[in-house]
This record gives structure tokens, C-alpha cells and sequence, in this order.
């Protein structure tokens, strides 16, 4: 099968090679996907450049998320059928296979129905952004009737924080740069869209809510935004911040989150909980069905251009980049 790997860190253009790997076959539990979309993340950039540990093999096919049809499945797995349309998640996480192939066999526990209207593009958008978002947005109970700000509104993650926390019921203000960013986070279901470059975030929270402050923050910036956040946040409320690329060791002020006794969580979606993943890949699925979703589409690449691809997320383009192997 074609596949594209890397044996070493650095740029795109220096490390990704394309070529044929053995096809591998479905064990025990597990299900042979065809991959039809393989999604391209920022971490999986990260990792390519060593931005996030050590090289976990001597070669490494990346990319966590994707979709295809299913193939085939191994001994004990009886979830899926063949011809089934699938969505999937972690495809990489403690593994040197991830979905940049043209199939790739995966624990069906990581593995998710796709509906018919649904496009693997969309599919292979899901995964880490959409499984943080829901982490962030619901870890500490319902948001009906609250006001969430999310932080890069926008973004892979952030456009579905916003659009679950508006399906959830909460009143969402969201953050971003510039009017196509808006016209995004607006059409997700951002209440309020601020630009952060031109507007004061934390005064402006605190006008919408009447001085009360924002119940809940999904930040994408914990260390360069944590001043806003904290003058942000409502009493007792969470901020749940996901990355801090800018201020990657943020020093804590800690009276002021004392004194409004501010909940501060990191949020890593490897490490969440099983039970917090089903969580989301149900709500996810149902939303799914019922069409409720909205996906931003970004650029597509074959696989033997997957260093544009890998460079489109590098220059911070707008939507999901996918390539098709």
C-alpha cells in the first residue's frame, strides 16, 4: 500500500518521503480501515518538527485522525461490518502507524460510525479537535444557561467548542482575528464575536454578561491570554486550556485565581478518560445524525503532496486540512 513516513525530525519538505508499506492486517479486536481522509492536525506537525518528544519508532507513518470504509476486522470485533463508513481517532497515539496510508488497522474502540451525508473530509476533521472541544467545553457538567468563552473560535478545536456549547444550550462568545474567523465562529453559533486584536477581551466579556464574567473559558492560549482569562472568568468558574504555544511555561498569578477561586484545567485528549471519550463520540454521532454539525473545509492534498499539506497547517490556513491517500 502507498503510505507516507518519516525517520527522522525537521521540515516537512526534508523528512516526509512517500512510498509502498507492507498492508497490515486486522488482530485480535481490532478493524481494517481503507482510508479515504486523513486529517492534518497541529500536533502532528509538532511531532514531525520533535516539538513533542522523542521519535517513538525508527519510522513513522503520522497523522492521528481519519476516515474510510471499513475492510475487514479481526478475531472479537463484531462492531463494525464491511462496507461500513467510520470516522476514527488516536490512529497514532503509542503507535507508529497513523493514517497517512492507504489503509490502517485500529482497535474498533477508536473507531466511530460515519452517516451517509456526512464526507470522510468531514470525518477526518473530528478526532483530537472535536474530542478536546468536547472535553473542554463539558468536564465540569451542563452548560445550559451559561455563558462559555471560547478562545480562538475559529480554530480546529475552537469552532467545535463553540458549536457544542451553543447545542448544549450555553450562550458562547468567541474570539478571533479577523472577518472570515468571524463569519465562521458566527455561522457555528458564537452569540458574540470579538477580535482580539482590536477589541479588549475581558472588558468586553464583562459588558456582555453584566459584570458577571464568563462561567466557562475553552482557551487556546492558556500562558499568553491567562491576565484576559482571569479577568474574564466568573467567580468559581473554569478556565479549560488545551495548549500555550506562545508562553509555553505560564507563571501563575496566584492570588488573583485564589481570589476568585478559578479553576485552572490542562486538557490532553490522549489522557482523557474512556468514559469521557464515549461521552463525546456519542453526543458527536448524534449531532452527526441529526445534521446539527458544521464542518470548515479546508484544502485537500494527494498523498505524494503531503508536505503541502504539512505547510498549509504550518501558515495557519483557515478550515480542516485533509489528504487523501
Amino acid at each position: 500500500m502507498r503510505a507516507a513516513w518519516y525517520t527522522d525530525f525537521g521540515t516537512a519538505s526534508d523528512v516526509l518521503t512517500t512510498g509502498d508499506l507492507p498492508e497490515p492486517a486486522p488482530g485480535p479486536g481490532e478493524v481494517l480501515i481503507r482510508v479515504e481522509a486523513s486529517g492534518v492536525n497541529p500536533v502532528d506537525v509538532k511531532r514531525r518538527t520533535g516539538g513533542r518528544g522523542a521519535m517513538t519508532s525508527a519510522r513513522v507513518v503520522p497523522h492521528f485522525d481519519g476516515a474510510g470504509v471499513v475492510e475487514g476486522s479481526g478475531d472479537g470485533a463484531d462492531k463494525f461490518s464491511k462496507g461500513d463508513r467510520v470516522w476514527f481517532y488516536e490512529a497514532q497515539w503509542n503507535r507508529d502507524a497513523g493514517s497517512a496510508a492507504q489503509r490502517i488497522a485500529l482497535p474498533e474502540a477508536l473507531v466511530a460510525r460515519l452517516p451517509s451525508d456526512a464526507s470522510f473530509a468531514f470525518g477526518a476533521s473530528l478526532g483530537i479537535p472535536a474530542l478536546t472541544a468536547h472535553r473542554c467545553v463539558f468536564r465540569d457538567g451542563p452548560v445550559e444557561g451559561q455563558t462559555v468563552l471560547v478562545t480562538g473560535g475559529a480554530g480546529a478545536v475552537g469552532h467545535y467548542a463553540v458549536q457544542f456549547a451553543h447545542l448544549a444550550g450555553a450562550e458562547v462568545i468567541a474570539t478571533v482575528s479577523s472577518e472570515e474567523k468571524a463569519a465562521l465562529a458566527k455561522r457555528c453559533g458564537a452569540a458574540t464575536v470579538l477580535n482580539y486584536k482590536t477589541e479588549e477581551v475581558a472588558e468586553r466579556v464583562m459588558e456582555l454578561t453584566s459584570s458577571q464574567g464568563a462561567d466557562r473559558i475553552v482557551e487556546v492560549e492558556l500562558g499568553g491570554n491567562l491576565e484576559t482569562c482571569i479577568a474574564a472568568v466568573k467567580p468559581n468558574g473554569v478556565v479549560a486550556a488545551y495548549a500555550s504555544d506562545a508562553v509555553k511555561e505560564p507563571t501563575l498569578p496566584f492570588y488573583q485565581i485564589l481570589y476568585k477561586n478559578v479553576t485552572i484545567r490542562a486538557e490532553l485528549v490522549f489522557l482523557m478518560p474512556d468514559e469521557a471519550k464515549r461521552a463525546a463520540v456519542d453526543d458527536i454521532g448524534r449531532w452527526l445524525s441529526d445534521g446539527a454539525l458544521h464542518h470548515s473545509p479546508g484544502p485537500t492534498f494527494s498523498l505524494d503532496d503531503i508536505v503541502a499539506a504539512h505547510e498549509a497547517v504550518e501558515a495557519g490556513t483557515i478550515g480542516k486540512v485533509v489528504v487523501n491517500p
